[in-house]
């Protein structure tokens, strides 16, 4: 059995594109290995966020993963926040960190291009204070998206640095985690690329639009001037149609329009009207789920001291035995 950590943004909705993506493997690891799955509060700080929509984002990821399928009880799912051993060892990380090392890195340097304004050293350390997230329950694999492979590296750095300082092998190498398939792409409704809020709110469906929400953004989705001849390859927009289709439609469904496309007589008004419908269906349980649990603080309150308690535990091990390596005498 793997320990497995994965962070959980704190901001924004859930749509398709992290259920499918990340959401959907993640309910079906949390049976097979030890996973900590949280809310990465403290990340989201490099942003300055305003403390009562702070709250807010925090409290509506966990409801929403939780709607997904997260089981507090076969998994370990807390907020970053509620672990004060992170920061400890965040700040003790740094101290094998070297600036240069840290400049380089492809996501700090495009955080600089973006937000002149807000160059902090939270961006800069940002790499440290994931590998912190990381090794404080001193996992084996890390679901990441590629963009996220270089920090896992410079984690791996960190930990081999540690390691070779104090004569020890007391942190195993963090890996990314394979989830023994092809990761599912899924794509915008803008005609191209992947799914994502920074795309655009109409580039996503998100797990918690309403029917009428769903509808409009689907209708709206980009197609082409219409079909060519018959058996004429897709565009790239009605491929990505297409695509979602598969997601969440029978296969019989998908097979006839594909045939309706190939005879070059589709209508592709009705198509999204279908896809729309399906969607809906999709995330109706998932809608109908956030809802009972945002209703239920009570619930919230639990899953929140049990997550904490059971992450508390493995992190405060951690940390102890840490200090001990490098000396400190408490």
């Amino acid at each position: 059995m793997e320990t497995v950590v994965s962070g959980i943004r704190s901001t924004g909705h859930l749509h398709l594109g992290n259920y499918f993506g990340a959401i959907r493997n993640f309910i079906q690891m949390q049976h097979e290995h030890q996973c900590y799955f949280f809310i990465a509060d403290l990340h989201a700080l490099t942003t300055h966020p305003k403390p009562e929509d702070f709250r807010q984002s925090v409290r509506k990821v966990l409801v929403e993963y939780l709607a997904a399928g997260l089981d507090p009880e076969a998994c370990t799912l807390y907020i970053q926040s509620d672990l004060p051993q992170i920061p400890e060892l965040y700040l003790l990380l740094n101290m094998y960190a070297y600036v240069g090392e840290l400049e380089r890195c492809t996501s700090f340097k495009e955080k600089i291009r973006k937000h002149p304004d807000n160059i902090n050293a939270g961006l800069l350390t940002y790499p440290v204070l994931m590998a912190a997230d990381i090794i404080i329950h001193k996992a084996t694999k890390v679901p990441v998206g590629k963009d996220q492979e270089q920090h896992l590296e410079m984690a791996r750095n960190f930990v081999n640095r540690f390691n070779h300082l104090y004569q020890t092998e007391y942190f195993p190498e963090p890996h990314a985690y394979n989830f023994g398939k092809e990761l599912v792409k899924v794509p915008g409704l803008d005609g191209s690329g992947k799914m994502g809020k920074s795309e655009g709110e109409g580039n996503a469906i998100f797990l918690v639009d309403e029917p009428e929400v769903i509808r409009k953004k689907v209708m709206r989705a980009v197609t082409d001037t219409g079909p060519g001849n018959p058996g004429q390859e897709m565009s790239e927009p009605v491929a990505n149609l297409f695509n979602l289709l598969s997601l969440v439609s029978t296969k019989d469904t998908v097979d006839y329009f594909k045939e309706q496309h190939d005879k070059a007589i589709i209508r592709y008004g009705d198509l999204k009207k279908q896809l729309a419908e399906d969607i809906i269906m999709f995330t109706a349980p998932i809608r109908e789920k956030v809802r009972e649990i945002s209703a239920n603080d009570d619930y919230l309150e639990q899953v929140i001291a049990l997550g904490g308690l059971k992450a508390r535990e493995s992190a405060a091990r951690t940390l102890k035995e840490v200090r001990a390596i490098i000396g400190f005498t408490n």
